[in-house]
Formats: structure tokens, C-alpha cells, sequence
């Protein structure tokens, strides 16, 4: 059984993606852009207390390399 995706804002998910060695690169009106030192890039739409789209999310970690799992792994990690 695959791990379900977890109903997360856009604040949450910059947090894991810093962690994992992304850094703003540029904020376009209500997106965040981060870039990775291995090249990879990562649109994070922001709208402060918003829950992100299923969809959004999927794309997002698609992006990251990242899977459900280990998303919601270090998304637990303090």
C-alpha cells in the first residue's frame, strides 16, 4: 500500500525541501523558486495558510525526487 499524501501548506513544504539542500533562488509574486546544487528546480506556489493540491504536491516532489514517503518522513523530523 503506497503512503497517502499528506495535507500540507506551502510553508511546510519549503521547510523539507531547505533541509534537503534547496535554496530560494527567487520569489515571483506568490511563487517560490528553489534551486538544488545538482541542478534540479522546484516551483512552490504560496499562499500563506493554504492547503496544497494533491495534484501540486505530486508535481512538487516530482520535481524534489522525492516520494511520499520519505516526504512525510522528514516532514516529521524537527
Amino acid at each position: 500500500m503506497s503512503p497517502r499524501f499528506p495535507a500540507v501548506t506551502a510553508k511546510q513544504v519549503l521547510r523539507v525541501l531547505q533541509r534537503q539542500g534547496f535554496v530560494i533562488d527567487l520569489i515571483t509574486g506568490s511563487h517560490y523558486i528553489l534551486r538544488h546544487d545538482d541542478g534540479r528546480r522546484v516551483v512552490v506556489p504560496f499562499h500563506a495558510g493554504v492547503v496544497l493540491k494533491r495534484k501540486t504536491l505530486k508535481g512538487i516532489l516530482r520535481g524534489a525526487g522525492l516520494t511520499v514517503g520519505e516526504f512525510n518522513r522528514l516532514r516529521r523530523k524537527r
